[in-house]
């Protein structure tokens, strides 16, 4: 079996230059997407073991949205999802009390594995990713 594809989806090209570099030493293969949209297209070429979702891109809540979608579609309903994402420090500087973590994950609104603050170290990325795929 070949490695594990992971899709990275964010509007940060460094950010996805960065962390797919570590993904690839660490022996997965990556795809990217700038946006919800590339994801989807991205997504009906192939099969993904795994994404990695920003929120903040062409909208405020598009990683939302993306989360929410990809569990819908029954072709994707399974993946494990990462919702990696700089909203808490965005809301903390705006003076906002609002913050997200694993604990407010569910089926509905927040509808992923995992949810990790930027900045993260490429390792912790990979270790996450080792965790929930098993290699």
């Amino acid at each position: 079996m070949g490695a594990k594809k992971i899709l990275l989806v964010d509007d940060d090209v460094d950010f996805l230059e960065v962390n797919r570099a570590a993904l690839e030493s660490a022996g997965y293969e990556v795809v990217t997407a700038h946006s919800a949209k590339d994801a989807f297209e991205v997504i009906r070429r192939q099969v993904v073991d795994a994404a990695v979702i920003d929120v903040m891109m062409t909208t405020p809540d598009e990683g939302f949205h993306l989360a929410r979608a990809l569990r819908k579609e029954e072709r994707t309903r399974n993946i494990p999802l990462i919702m990696l994402t700089s909203i808490n420090a965005v809301n903390e500087a705006r003076g906002l009390q609002f913050r997200l973590s694993d604990r407010d994950r569910d089926e509905t609104w927040l509808p992923v594995d995992r949810f990790l603050d930027k900045p993260i170290k490429a390792e912790k990325l990979v270790e996450s990713l080792r965790g929930m795929l098993g290699a």
